[in-house]
């Protein structure tokens, strides 16, 4: 059974509080203001601080967790550091020690990448330890000239394991991309049975995360069916936003939805009361086929309920030659007998979980197609193709088999 989050109790705070200078490096939503949730997941032992991230008004949470360790705090995943997540760390460290150790547990996600350096320089007590094969695009530069500390910066499995007698560490590639390598490392905390998973993994709520009470605002947008519908604030609303918010995120182009024309974007917009940044000014360039609401309940259990699943865009884009390095992957995570809980970087968190569970996954995976070009998978699969014909990607799996071990 899940246990029930328990918030931490959070001041008011202001728009300074929440600002956050470096958005122009990677400009997703929220852009320059991000409100940090934070949320008990395991008591005493494992924290969640969550913001939202996205492209307009697509936007899904996203995780930086911490956990206690005998010695002071680790941070997992790094999110921007505003002043009001800082608050709530020093807090944490009044009562559990201080933050010893940063991690960057993945090579190519851009999103946990630039949050370290001004993560580190808030903590220049704390190691940071970053997954091999790290690159940047389109130069290649020592990590030192993006901003990490060169002193204290350490290579996770090259320069050992941090807290190797409290954690485990169970890396996934490096799996070549073409221009670079995916890779991350899955992190089990011993003492709660916690494995921490980046991008690979995710479990998707069937109703919206708690992040978005502080401004519905995304939800309204994509709860409905025509640009010249005003913003209502309605439980269905934010429902029905959360599942088309869930479809683009997973597949860019659900095969639900259709772009209308022009002329017919234009007609609906500039309507009283939509006439504002927060609407857009009503341009909603998306039209709704009936019955998609199947396409999101396909990524949900049996019961409703979020099920532990590779995420669709990166079983499409990432790994469609790599399956049999992902379920190794898998199945070695499968052998963790202490596990209990699984905490992605983004969507739902903790998702009660064994071991059993991880190495029934790697079987369905087995047994189905992967990687689809049908449905919903079909823009994915147009734009992995074309990488293909342009020699982006490899046309064969690659990747390093004794990392992968």
């Amino acid at each position: 059974m899940k246990p029930a989050p328990l918030a931490v109790q959070q001041p008011h705070s202001s728009n300074a509080d929440q600002h956050w200078p470096w958005w122009p490096l990677l400009p997703l939503y929220p852009y320059g203001r991000r409100r940090t949730l934070v949320r008990t997941l395991i008591p005493e032992q494992v924290w969640s601080f969550e913001q939202l991230q996205g492209i307009f008004y697509v936007a899904v949470p996203i995780r930086m967790t911490v956990l206690r360790l005998r010695q002071g705090l680790l941070l997992h995943a790094p999110v921007p550091p505003t002043e009001e997540l800082l608050g709530e760390l020093r807090a944490l460290e009044r009562r559990y020690g201080a933050v010893r150790t940063i991690v960057l547990p993945t090579s190519s996600g851009l999103e946990h990448k630039l949050p370290v350096p001004a993560m580190a320089r808030a903590f220049p007590g704390a190691e940071v330890w970053v997954s091999p094969q790290q690159w940047s695009f389109p130069l290649a530069l020592p990590l030192s000239w993006l901003g990490f500390p060169r002193s204290r910066t350490r290579v996770l499995l090259a320069d050992g394991l941090p807290h190797a007698d409290e954690l485990s560490w169970h890396p996934l590639g490096p799996l070549d991309l073409g221009i670079g390598t995916f890779m991350e490392l899955a992190c089990l905390h011993k003492a709660s049975g916690t494995l921490l998973v980046t991008d690979a993994l995710v479990a998707i709520p069937p109703a919206p995360p708690p992040l978005f009470e502080g401004d519905p605002t995304p939800l309204l947008f994509h709860g409905r069916d025509r640009g010249d519908q005003p913003l209502i604030d309605t439980p269905e609303q934010r429902r029905r936003g959360w599942w088309r918010m869930v479809l683009f995120a997973s597949y860019l182009q659900p095969q639900s939805v259709q772009v209308p024309s022009f002329s017919e974007v234009l007609s609906q917009a500039w309507q009283p009361g939509l006439r504002q940044p927060r609407a857009y000014f009503g341009l909603y360039p998306f039209r709704w086929s009936p019955g998609w609401e199947a396409e999101f309940r396909a990524l949900l259990g049996p019961r409703g309920e979020a099920r532990l699943q590779v995420a669709p865009v990166l079983e499409r884009l990432v790994f469609p030659r790599c399956r049999e390095a992902l379920l190794t992957w898998l199945e070695k995570l499968g052998e963790l007998g202490q596990l209990r809980w699984i905490v992605p970087a983004h969507y739902d968190a903790p998702v009660a979980c064994s071991a059993g569970d991880l190495l029934a996954l790697a079987s369905a995976i087995r047994q189905r197609p992967w990687a689809s070009s049908e449905g919903s998978w079909g823009y994915l699969a147009g734009i992995d193709q074309t990488l293909l014909r342009w020699g982006v990607v490899p046309s064969a799996a690659g990747g390093d088999p004794n990392l992968r071990a």
